[in-house]
């Protein structure tokens, strides 16, 4: 963990503790010869609070998580959505939707975001996109863009608005709001690879990015939940995951795309060496986590993606549809169904289209998964807004 060592402080309370008892020792013989009256030990009045007292038996599966859809996605340029309503009006109302900058959605209890990159080892490709340079809309920071590196927007030669621009700018300000918050649950964060081809060295690179940022010691990776086992999945289905004092604070990375799980497996059977979870299915040799967006049509196979002990990503709304007619069916059924993670466009509602929202039952960040949970797990025992910045633990623990 990144706080202070509950036994240390231990350490130096029972030093002064010999210390005083070594002193009051070496005047024995005076304190013979001068009586005094006897006082009775005094009590301390407080005690170091207990965070989270589940943190040693509640599991990662076991909680749920409030997640954003492609979290960096800021609003449309007004000029994309006037051009995409004549020409194809159908994506012009599915694009009509903005997330506010990550640190701002972690405020608001956002746990789960989704990153789309694009790989551009050398630079500039997608500096200059098409359609918002033809409607005469600035192009991205070129400081940014000319630069090499992966980069998160959505359409590359249409719709562009992004709040952080590349994967290591995004994963900085992860990093910088999960040090200042160190009590929080694990974050997920789903990676989708929108270019149409990708290698394993594509991967290499991907890897290579998220630890320029992130220390080992920061993340929960496949090798981390395997151990010595020769499988993950075998791992999952009959160990389960971490515990959350384990893995408290710490990042976890999702590969959005199925199609490219096996381009991630060539040369790391079983995902070593990698740190992104593969999507998968029950019974795979590396089946840890699912992607089931649709919590009603999927709803058999994130019972058995459950049941496998393994980690769902679902979603609650899609395409602005929800929020236009202000339906809670899928937000609801998402919930009931016990999907880890329940991804939204509308942390905060959009007003234009109604009051639609999606925030955790019983008002935090994450809850006790009703579905997986052991009986008598209460919210504060996932994530307790008092101990985010802080996490007092009890000795010994």
């Amino acid at each position: 963990m990144r706080t202070s060592p509950p036994k240390a402080i231990a350490a130096i309370a029972f030093a002064i503790a010999i210390t005083s008892a070594c002193s009051s020792g070496s005047n024995h013989n005076a304190a013979k010869a001068k009586p005094t009256t006897p006082t009775t030990p005094t009590t301390p009045t407080t005690t170091t609070p207990v965070a989270y007292p589940l943190d040693s038996t509640l599991r990662l599966n076991q909680v749920q998580e409030l997640g954003s859809h492609n979290s960096y996605h800021a609003e449309p340029y007004p000029q994309i959505l006037a051009k995409l309503r004549q020409v194809d009006p159908p994506d012009a109302v599915g694009l009509d939707y903005g997330h506010r900058p990550l640190p701002q959605q972690f405020a608001l209890g956002v746990r789960q975001i989704e990153l789309d990159v694009w790989s551009d080892p050398l630079g500039g490709k997608y500096a200059h996109p098409s359609l918002p340079q033809s409607l005469h809309i600035p192009p991205p920071d070129p400081a940014v863009m000319d630069k090499p590196g992966f980069k998160v927007i959505h359409v590359a030669d249409v719709d562009t608005n992004s709040t952080c621009l590349t994967f290591v700018r995004c994963l900085g300000e992860v990093k910088t709001w999960s040090d200042a918050h160190p009590g929080h649950v694990p974050i997920m964060i789903d990676v989708e690879m929108k270019d149409t081809t990708v290698t394993p060295a594509t991967f290499d690179a991907l890897d290579a990015e998220i630890r320029s940022v992130l220390a080992p010691s920061e993340l929960i990776t496949p090798d981390d939940v395997r151990g010595s086992d020769p499988s993950l999945g075998h791992v999952i289905r009959t160990r389960g995951w971490p515990t959350l004092g384990a893995v408290r604070g710490r990042i976890i990375f999702m590969l959005d795309n199925e199609n490219f799980a096996p381009i991630e497996l060539q040369g790391h059977p079983s995902l070593r060496g990698r740190i992104l979870f593969a999507s998968s299915s029950p019974g795979d040799d590396d089946a840890a986590v699912s992607k089931l967006n649709n919590p009603i049509s999927d709803k058999a196979r994130i019972k058995a993606a459950l049941a496998a002990n393994m980690l769902v990503r679902t979603r609650a709304d899609a395409d602005t549809v929800q929020a236009r007619s202000n339906s809670t069916t899928m937000r609801d059924q998402a919930f009931a169904g016990g999907a880890q993670f329940v991804s939204t466009d509308y942390e905060v509602p959009n007003l234009r289209f109604s009051s639609y929202v999606v925030r955790i039952p019983g008002g935090t960040p994450a809850r006790c998964n009703p579905v997986t949970a052991p009986p008598g797990c209460k919210p504060t025992d996932v994530e307790n807004p008092k101990f985010l910045t802080s996490v007092p633990r009890a000795n010994g623990s």
